[in-house]
């Protein structure tokens, strides 16, 4: 194989990390994995880092505070930077409930030239309480819990997303048709 063939990069080989952040229920994880999915992404190299598993691996002895919650969103960030940064596409689908940890990631990606997409998965508060999947809010209801995001603990709108999906009003399908297009339009698929 000759040097330029090396040089000759497409949209396959280009990396990115794709953060899609929003409150538990929003549906983040599902689009994700719908994407991973997609034919289209066929042969292309595809990373989901899901946040509930990273959270009980790479960040099992981080708590809830707002310092352990910005370690693990930099953890997770960084796994993905270096994923991306080797040609895979990173989907990330995390709360990360600060728009300063998100801006930083935001600025780590750009300092080394990597593709980065914060996607907004936006769903009304009484929208992820009757999804519930993991009990969450029920759970908080019931005083199990606290600290839930969105409920009694903060989450901060991101201010300049480069996609907001509103899956109280789309289907997974078009939500991920959504983010592909959006994706392509950018050269990353």
């Amino acid at each position: 194989m000759r040097v330029s063939d090396h040089l000759r990069r497409g949209p396959a080989d280009v990396g990115a990390t794709v953060w899609l952040t929003g409150l538990s229920g929003a549906g983040k994880s599902t689009i994700a994995r719908a994407l991973a999915g997609w034919p289209r992404l066929d042969g292309r190299r595809v990373e989901v880092l899901d946040g509930d598993e990273l959270r009980r691996t790479l960040s099992a002895g981080l708590g809830y505070s707002r310092e352990d919650r910005d370690a693990n969103v930099a953890r997770i960030g960084l796994v993905a930077r270096l994923l991306a940064r080797n040609g895979v596409l990173a989907l990330v689908p995390v709360i990360a409930p600060y728009r300063a940890a998100r801006e930083q990631l935001r600025a780590e990606h750009r300092a080394e030239a990597v593709p980065f997409l914060e996607v907004y998965v936006s769903a009304p508060v009484e929208v992820c309480a009757e999804r519930d999947v993991k009990g969450l809010y029920a759970a908080q209801r019931a005083g199990r819990l606290s600290g839930l995001t969105g409920v009694d603990a903060p989450y901060e709108l991101p201010q300049s997303p480069d996609l907001v999906l509103d899956t109280s009003r789309r289907r997974v399908a078009e939500s991920v048709a959504h983010l592909a297009a959006v994706l392509a339009d950018r050269g990353l698929l």
